[in-house]
């Protein structure tokens, strides 16, 4: 390997830098979330999904909907479940709308809602195909109320699986089922809600909601998500959920690999979030992304086990360098990570590096090879402002993966959970069933909130059983689906 020059002045550098960021280091302040304001746009996946299933008009849907999310729209197109909720949805909108003419039309012409023009009879005659009977007979506008919230409550949970598994469900199902429905005047009251405030529902689209006075409720997944959490007396706050990183930065992340002669990713696993991490390789685009030779991971066995499985997840060959430590409190991560780039550059010709860290120490491996290239990713509460300082007055680009969109992460973390509780259940007799899914959080290191462990505690843990295998050997069967 080539010697590598080290002067005085960049080890002042080095230092200062160093020095700064340590004092900065883990604050969280104002300017995080500001510097997240600007380099975040607003997802619309939960829009999109929404959009289609209370029943917006065709001509609103194509008009609204980007081409990140012409495949969602086409999927839901093709989905009889989600065909046969928005069909209901619709019909249950054109009878608020026109309640009186419906009746009306019953009472006096012996009519019926697959004749009446307000009502979209191809979709009624597809939905009695599909043996939803909406049609009744010598019935009424009440009666047909009544029957068609009972169809939609019956039918609104075949779409769970439409929404990310992060999303309450109990919230979303909440805009689609009108409570006790079958009482009068419980009906009557949402027809009054409904009448009095329709310009504030989406697109006129009757949902079941609280209209709050704040503008169209499908404007982003972030209104979505933060009005349906606070009309039930929660709150959502984890912005990496409705937000992704905007073009440009995405851009800059392309074009420094189409400059690159040969890239790899170099992560400290010890200073760098997985799951976040898998997060970011999702949303950049896979042609873009197949360029980069290999990911390298630099972890010792404080870290989170979910290192283990992000190669089982995406097609780029991963490498694990697991580090020693000489005692437990001092890490060789960043020593090894150092000496690996080092020998990458001046033996294996690498010339482009993504750097994933938020430690200050990688400073002094950038301004040590000063010929090769480097593209930075941090998370916003463990860099200081000064590394980024610094690392803008040398050029060097550098992101937040806190700014991507992390919703796509869950198959990874619904994975490595699992096969964590698998592994628990092996000597599970006597445990107590929440501390065992406690200690499933710390070991795969995912931050959640307490509501979030009490879903996995009741979806996954609950739901343990026995089963006898082929060689009638007792298993215990954790339920993945």
């Amino acid at each position: 390997m080539a010697d590598i020059e080290i002067n005085k002045s960049d080890i002042d550098e080095v230092n200062d830098v160093i020095q700064e960021t340590d004092e900065e280091a883990y604050a969280l302040d104002s300017e995080f979330t500001e510097e997240k304001e600007y380099k975040t746009v607003q997802k619309y996946e939960l829009v999109t999904i929404l959009s289609y299933l209370i029943g917006v008009r065709n001509e609103i849907l194509d008009d609204m909907c980007s081409d990140e999310y012409v495949e969602l729209l086409n999927s839901l197109r093709e989905s009889t479940n989600a065909r046969i909720l928005r069909y209901l949805c619709k019909a249950r909108t054109s009878l608020l709308r026109n309640y009186k003419k419906t009746d009306n039309e019953i009472k006096y012409n012996l009519g019926n809602i697959n004749r009446m023009e307000w009502f979209d009879a191809e979709n009624i005659n597809k939905l009695e195909s599909w043996e939803v009977h909406i049609i009744l007979y010598n019935s009424s506008a009440d009666k047909y109320c009544v029957h068609i919230n009972k169809l939609i409550n019956e039918h609104v949970d075949a779409c769970k699986k439409l929404f990310p598994d992060w999303v309450k469900w109990e919230y979303i199902r909440d805009l689609f089922v009108i409570a006790d429905y079958e009482k009068p005047k419980k009906l009557k009251a949402e027809f009054t809600v409904y009448k009095e405030h329709r310009k504030e529902y989406p697109y006129g689209m009757y949902i079941h909601w609280r209209p709050d006075g704040r503008g169209n409720l499908l404007n982003s997944d972030g209104r979505i998500l933060k009005t349906i959490y606070r009309q039930h007396g929660d709150y959502f706050n984890d912005g990496s959920k409705y937000r992704d990183a905007v073009e440009d930065t995405k851009e800059n992340i392309y074009e420094f690999i189409r400059e690159s002669m040969r890239v790899v990713i170099v992560v400290d696993c010890e200073n760098s979030d997985v799951y976040k991490l898998y997060g970011v390789l999702k949303n950049l685009n896979s042609e873009q992304m197949s360029k980069i030779e290999k990911i390298i991971l630099y972890d010792d066995y404080h870290t989170s086990c979910g290192w283990d499985w992000l190669e089982k997840f995406i097609h780029i060959p991963v490498f694990h360098e697991e580090v020693e430590r000489v005692t437990d409190r001092k890490s060789l991560v960043d020593i090894k990570m150092t000496a690996g780039v080092c020998e990458a550059y001046y033996k294996d010709n690498i010339d482009s590096f993504i750097l994933c860290s938020s430690d200050s120490d990688y400073w002094g491996l950038i301004s040590s090879v000063k010929d090769a290239h480097f593209l930075v990713m941090y998370e916003y509460s463990k860099c200081g402002q000064s590394i980024k300082d610094a690392l803008t007055k040398r050029c060097i680009f550098h992101c937040s993966i806190d700014d991507f969109y992390t919703g796509n992460a869950s198959d990874l973390k619904k994975k490595v959970m699992i096969n964590e509780l698998k592994n628990l259940t092996n000597d599970i007799v006597g445990k107590n069933g929440w501390e065992m899914t406690r200690q499933i959080y710390e070991r795969t290191k995912i931050t959640s909130t307490e509501r979030e462990m009490k879903d996995f505690y009741n979806k996954y843990v609950k739901s343990l059983r026995l089963k006898i295998n082929e060689d009638g050997v007792f298993e215990i069967v954790v339920n993945e689906y």
